[in-house]
């Protein structure tokens, strides 16, 4: 049989996983630069939802790219996995810090464009991998 491209569960799992790691690592690094930024300009205060957002999406994609990069197929599924586990990843941490698990319409669009975002990730990663 022809294994090329085919990867074994623990090694999709260990894929996703490092795309999760990538993105939130990259997440920590940039709302660190922007809150410096924040802290040092006289930037408005009213940004900081968009650029959270911007951050998430950009945070995202690079590692549903990352993690489907040495793939061949399955892209899609392989970076819906990571912006859905990225985006309950941050909602847990964000619940316990803020004490309280709260899900409103914004969450969910959140989550919803984070999968997305997830998606497209995915199918670049693969063939980018090409």
């Amino acid at each position: 049989m022809n294994n090329v491209g085919k990867l074994s569960k623990n090694n999709r799992m260990y894929s996703v996983i490092k795309g999760v790691a990538v993105s939130l690592f990259l997440s920590l690094v940039g709302i660190f630069i922007y809150a410096v930024v924040l802290a040092k300009t006289s930037i408005q205060e009213s940004t900081i939802k968009v650029v959270l957002i911007s951050i998430t999406g950009v945070c995202i994609l690079i590692g549903s790219s990352i993690s489907s990069m040495g793939i061949k197929k399955n892209g899609i599924i392989n970076g819906v996995c990571v912006g859905a586990i990225y985006l309950l990843s941050l909602y847990i941490l964000s619940s316990i810090a803020l004490c309280g698990f709260y899900l409103n319409i914004s969450s969910i669009i959140m989550i919803a464009i984070g999968m997305i975002l997830g998606g497209i990730g995915g199918i670049i990663g693969v063939n980018i991998g090409k």
